[in-house]
This record gives structure tokens, sequence and C-alpha cells, in this order.
């Protein structure tokens, strides 16, 4: 019996890698629940969370309608939120369901693209490998369909992006990365009204390249200074260029475009994961921080360039900083600590580097802190922001790349422990 069973998880992953291949998104949900019952699973749902993190919609198509199911799920109160947010699988569903059912985290590495709602035949160790095995599947799938597929574009939205906005998320890579040598996480808001601001994080061998930039205005216009300077940073790193060449880079670029009409600021870092030496070059933008050790914060001093586009001819000079394994360092744009509530008072660098201290404390998935953090910017200002808001957050593990199980930890990946123990549902590990 358990062999069949095994083989029947086999199928059920081996079927739907092979008929993936030619699969339109939107016959994706049918296909999951046919191939799912050659391992006993006798309903799946995906959901997937919108862009600023706050609800689950539920992805429908030819011949499934979620019929009897929500279509969309607040993050933030339900259990299939609690899901998304630890990246732990948890018992759920209606009462009146048969069987068992969960709720499953799906993950692309460390980037969470939302949860299945799984119902099955069995409780068992067997039946829980199947559920890893087949929401893994399912990441890559959709990860693979996502550049080419408006249904999903469509999805992720609960209202219109603006064009700048639409510019942007296509460009910047996804909001979380982990290797064993490094826990990235980034956020943006406003997400649907984006202007001026972009990240960007790379890695190349052993080395791991930030940048955060902040282009002047707030229009569309910004929209494509931001996009240019991406661009040219990219281009130039690709090419070989040093730091100081990757911010000339830009700087020509934009001044060819533009004609010193307008300019961008930024920070762009290389931080060497053998020996947590961090470099970077300050373009006229806010200095970066580094938390260290949960209770620490510093300024990385470093005499500030003109901002690129200018042409001010101010030496751009690179500056070193050496970190301790499990600093993190932080770049962020002007309009997460400026943000003003309704008193006029902004919500400032302290508040904003405490939030961080505090919720990485609470031992929040650093992916699962930077959406908390967004939200509290957002409430404070009354959830309308006057500047784009950026955070990018890098924390360095140390050189050893197989420090799986903290990075686990850091990310919210399914083998970490971080679920609180008040959960009001029981949690299962994964086996």
């Amino acid at each position: 019996m358990d062999r069949k069973r095994e083989a029947g998880g086999r199928r059920m992953l081996t079927d739907l890698l092979a008929a993936s291949h030619l699969m339109p998104i939107d016959r994706l949900p049918r296909a999951v629940v046919e191939h799912a019952r050659a391992a006993g699973l006798t309903q799946v749902l995906i959901y997937l969370g919108d862009l600023q993190r706050r609800v689950l919609r539920l992805l429908t198509g030819e011949g499934v309608s979620g019929a009897g199911h929500e279509t969309e799920l607040q993050i933030d109160g339900t259990t299939a939120g609690r899901t998304y947010q630890y990246g732990r699988v948890l018992a759920g569903g209606p009462p009146e369901s048969e069987g068992s059912s969960w709720w499953v985290p799906l993950l692309d590495g460390t980037e969470r693209l939302g949860v299945l709602y799984v119902e099955a035949e069995r409780d068992d160790a067997r039946t829980r490998e199947d559920l890893d095995g087949l929401a893994a599947l399912l990441a890559l799938i959709i990860v693979s369909k996502r550049a080419s597929s408006d249904t999903l574009a469509k999805l992720s939205r609960t209202e219109p992006l603006n064009l700048a906005a639409e510019m942007q998320w296509n460009l910047m890579p996804p909001s979380a990365y982990a290797d064993g040598r490094v826990v990235i996480c980034a956020s943006m808001e406003p997400a649907y009204r984006i202007s001026g601001d972009a990240y960007e994080y790379a890695t190349d061998g052993p080395l791991v390249h930030l940048s955060v930039f902040d282009a002047m205005g707030h229009d569309t216009a910004a929209g494509l200074c931001a996009a240019l300077a991406l661009g040219a940073c990219r281009n130039a790193r690709r090419a070989g260029a040093d730091l100081v060449a990757k911010s000339e880079a830009v700087e020509a670029a934009l001044i060819e475009q533009y004609d010193h009409h307008r300019y961008a600021t930024g920070v762009l870092a290389t931080l060497d994961t053998r020996t947590g030496m961090l470099s970077w070059v300050n373009r006229g933008h806010h200095r970066p921080l580094v938390i260290r050790g949960n209770r620490w914060t510093s300024h990385l001093d470093c005499p500030p360039a003109h901002p690129m586009g200018t042409g001010l001819g101010l030496e751009c000079t690179p500056c070193q900083e050496q970190l301790e394994p499990g600093d993190r360092i932080v770049l962020y744009t002007d309009g997460i600590i400026e943000a003003r509530g309704p008193g006029g008072d902004e919500f400032g660098l302290a508040r904003f580097t405490d939030f961080i201290i505090r919720h990485h404390a609470d031992g929040l998935p650093v992916p699962e802190t930077l959406r908390r953090l967004v939200h509290a910017v957002l409430a404070y200002h009354d959830g309308e922001l006057q500047d784009d808001a950026t955070v990018l957050l890098c924390e360095w593990i140390g050189p050893d790349t197989d420090a799986t199980e903290h990075v686990a930890a850091l990310s919210g990946l399914p083998e970490s422990n971080t679920v609180p123990t008040h959960t009001s549902q029981p949690t299962r590990s994964r086996s």
C-alpha cells in the first residue's frame, strides 16, 4: 500500500509537470485537481497574493470556479493568511469538508506567492510529503508563466496601476531572495501609484549587489527616469564596472536623455559574502543603516557625491564597512521616514528602525516584518503617501553557504519554527 501511494505521488508530479509545458495558466486549476487525485488529494485551490500583500485571491480557470469557497481572503486575521505570513502548513478548511484539509504555503525559493487549500483522503506523513512536492511544483509553474500572463497580472491587482508602476514592477527583481549567505527583502509603496523609486539586487558568484534609486518628481516622467537609472546601472554592472563607474554610467545616461533637467539620488553597494566587507557609494541619498545584534543601529558614513544627472562634478568616493554575521543593511528612500501622520509628525528614522528591531525580535520572518512595516507607514499616513516609500534589506548570514536552517527561519521557509505559540489553529510540521 505504501509503495502504491508513493507511486501515486510521483505520478501526480511527473504528469502535472509534463502537462504544464504547453498549458495556459487558465487550465492550471483544473489540471491540478485532476492530477492530484493520483495522490489521494481530492481538492486543490490556488490562492495568490496581491501586490500590497493584503489579500489572497483565488485563481480560477476552465472548469474551476471555486464554488463554495471564498474568492478573496484577507491575509491578516485568517488561517490562510497565517500560512502566508509564517510559511507553515496549517490545518483548516470549512467544517463540512470530509477527510483532512490544510493551508499550504506556496513559495518560489523565499518569494511568497500565495497558499494552497488542499483536501485529502488521509492525514499522514505520506500525504504531507505530497503536499510539499505539489506546492513546490506549482510555484515553479506559476513563476515560469508569470511574465507572459495577463491573467496572473490582473489577479495580483486590487486596483489599476499607474504607468510608472506598470514599468517598475516589470523591471525589478522579486521582493524576496535567500541563499546560504544572505536574506534579501524589498518593499515599495504606494504599490499602484509608484513614481520615481526603484530597487535592485543581484548575485555574482560571492558578490551581492544592492541598489536603491529615487528619481525626482512624482509623475510618469519620474518613473521613466528611475527605469533608465536602473537599466544603466544593470548594464554597467554586467559589463564589469565597479561601484563608481556604475554610478557614473547612470549619470551619463540621465544627462544624455534629460540634459540636466532630471536626476536621481541613490546608493549602490556590493557585499562580499566571503568576508562580510560592504562597499558602497552615496549619490546624494540617505545614508544606509546597519542593524546589529537586534539592539544597535548605525548610519554608514561616506562622503556623498552629487545626485546622478546633475553633473555637478563632486568626487564619488567608495567607502567600506566590515560587517559581522547577522548584520542587516537597510537601504531606503525618503518616503519611509518622511511620511507624516494627521498631526504633521514624521514617521521618522527612530520609529522606522525600532519597528524592524522589535518585529525581528518577535520571530517574524524578514518578508513579514517588511510587509507589516510598510503597512504601518501607510496607516501612519492615513493610507495616502505623498512620496514613494521603498525599503531594501539585506542580512548577511555569514560565509557558510550551508546555513539553511538559519536562513529558513529568517525567510519564513516551511522548515522554520517561527509560528507563535498562541496560534488558534493546530499546526502541522512538514515531514
